[in-house]
């Protein structure tokens, strides 16, 4: 399942896109929710193309550089509503970044443990503090969901490191003995 494919099809739903509209909505607009690079997106489009769910049209407005001009046929649309449907009833078993990481913990001294714990309860912070910030989108309930469930897993993060440090806290206050 290609949640980026979901995206740029989704997006082309709206309305027929050139495909520097496109990577500026995601830049401006999705950055929190998609880190999808540009090259990625065009080569999406490509393939979409490929596969009969876009077509392409070639535009030019006075001097300026022709441009692709992308829309959804018949079948990507089909192709989206399949993706949908299988992205939101699917579970993933993913290994969160730093797991391995905590594997090995036991190879550092406790302290230092400790404050590399502690670093990342104040990174998790500030993703909090960043997304609890985000305005309410406005236009449908997805993108809120969407903000809403990253705001769950680090506040669900942030909890875990909090009492992960404070059973670190009494082995490290015993090492500096």
């Amino acid at each position: 399942m290609d949640e980026r494919e979901l995206l740029v099809l989704g997006l082309l739903m709206a309305q027929s896109q050139h495909g520097y509209q496109i990577n500026e909505f995601i830049e401006r607009n999705l950055g929190r929710v998609s880190d999808m690079k540009k090259a990625t997106a065009y080569s999406i489009l490509k393939r979409l193309d490929q596969a009969g769910y876009v077509d392409v049209s070639v535009e030019q407005e006075g001097n300026r550089p022709p441009r692709q001009i992308y829309s959804i046929t018949a079948s990507g649309e089909a192709r989206f509503q399949e993706l949908l449907r299988s992205i939101l009833s699917s579970v993933e078993n993913v290994t969160p970044s730093g797991d391995i990481g905590l594997m090995f913990i036991d190879h550092l001294p406790s302290p230092e443990a400790l404050t590399l714990l502690e670093e990342r309860l104040k990174r998790t912070e500030r993703l909090l503090a960043m997304f609890t910030s985000v305005p309410r989108h406005g236009h449908g309930s997805g993108v809120d969901l969407s903000i809403g469930h990253r705001i769950a897993l680090l506040k669900c993060d942030r909890d875990w490191l909090t009492e992960t440090i404070g059973t670190f806290k009494p082995s490290a206050d015993d090492s500096r003995e």
